[in-house]
């Protein structure tokens, strides 16, 4: 057959490499012949959902085999009165990626491009591949954002430029003074804020974008349900921006793109802030702890503003392999251009001792006592 399938699909396709999952715990304690593996590589909160979100999930089970709410309507209602935000500028996705490529459809067509700083989210760039556009990456500054290079980077094909504010993977941060500065320079291209992890922040001068908005409708926030709120498994996020972009990314979604459960779920959620400080008060105990005891041993971390540390230990994925069976999963960075490095979830306690405890053991040492 001369016109295979195949050979219908664009080269910038072809050399498209996949997003890089983890393997399931049960996959990796089957293979390895290790129990209670703990898993700490994607960031998610370790006291899981708001037991008022547990509540809604079995409430509204029986109702499932009715479609969801297209446009979100109850989970709207509750979030303008939580985040303070007009419903013209509010829209729901299936979790905060499902936006990014909506935004990418809307905006950026083959041959334009995107611009984003080295070491950030590897979707931006996979999404805009996938569409035929170049990603203009700029260089790190302190393994974290340089804005600066990033304005010099905007051309005339420049359709989005993505700001990770917390950046994953390295949990640094943009400050007020430098973001404002940025968004003068921007030339009106809009300006994605992926704040996934703002909730997490303890930084005093950390932008507060919704306040932006008016002197700067070139943005848009990205931010999510699965991260402080603990709904990872049901992806849901939502974006906040000016009302005539948000128009043009309700046409392009999906009728029913966020199911029923995650929009009861992420209510329930919204309505437990006890559920919230728990949450960030085992962050702030975990980062304390595990800034401690990295620096005992003299081993070198990235500060966070964010839920997970960016930690220097040599060769990251022999380290990784490592850990698995010493039981802790962590995320290798080497896809992110950070070869040395491996990064850890904040966890319990329980969990953070466990993992100091295997760290030291595959680079040499013991855990002093605590």
């Amino acid at each position: 057959m001369k016109n295979k399938i195949e050979s219908r699909v664009p080269d910038y396709i072809k050399t498209l490499k996949a997003y890089e999952p983890g393997k399931p715990v049960e996959e990796v304690e089957r293979e390895l012949g290790v129990r209670n593996i703990v898993k700490m590589a994607s960031n998610e909160n370790p006291l899981g959902p708001s037991p008022k979100a547990i509540k809604a999930i079995r409430d509204v089970a029986g109702k499932t085999h009715f479609y969801p709410e297209g446009d979100c309507y109850y989970l709207r209602q509750r979030a303008i009165k939580a985040f303070g935000v007009r419903s013209e500028e509010l829209i729901f996705g299936n979790g905060s990626n499902e936006l990014i490529e909506l935004l990418m459809r809307c905006l950026v067509r083959t041959g334009d491009n995107i611009v984003v700083s080295r070491h950030a989210f590897l979707v931006y760039k996979l999404v805009a591949q996938g569409m035929g556009a170049r990603t203009l990456e700029a260089p790190a500054k302190n393994l974290g954002h340089d804005l600066d290079a990033m304005a010099r980077l905007i051309n005339d094909r420049t359709k989005i430029i993505f700001v990770a504010n917390p950046n994953n993977p390295t949990g640094t941060y943009c400050d007020r003074l430098s973001l404002v500065k940025f968004l003068k320079a921007s030339k009106g291209v809009p300006v994605v804020m992926d704040e996934a992890y703002c909730e997490f922040v303890e930084a005093k001068d950390y932008p507060r974008t919704q306040r932006l908005l008016k002197q700067f409708p070139n943005i848009f926030i990205l931010r999510t349900f699965s991260k402080i709120y603990g709904l990872a498994g049901l992806r849901i996020g939502y974006g906040i921006g000016s009302p005539a972009l948000v128009q043009y990314l309700n046409r392009l979604r999906q009728p029913f793109n966020v199911n029923l459960v995650a929009q009861y779920a992420a209510m329930a959620a919204l309505g437990d802030r006890g559920h919230v400080a728990r949450s960030l008060r085992v962050n702030a105990e975990g980062k304390k702890f595990l800034y401690a005891q990295l620096k005992k041993n003299g081993i070198w971390y990235q500060p966070t503003e964010a839920n997970f540390i960016l930690v220097r230990v040599g060769d990251g994925r022999r380290v990784f392999n490592a850990m698995l069976r010493h039981g802790v999963v962590v995320r290798p960075m080497d896809v992110y251009g950070l070869p040395e490095h491996i990064r850890v979830t904040v966890d319990v306690e329980k969990n953070n001792r466990k993992f100091m405890r295997a760290l030291l053991k595959t680079l040499g040492g013991k855990l002093p006592n605590a």
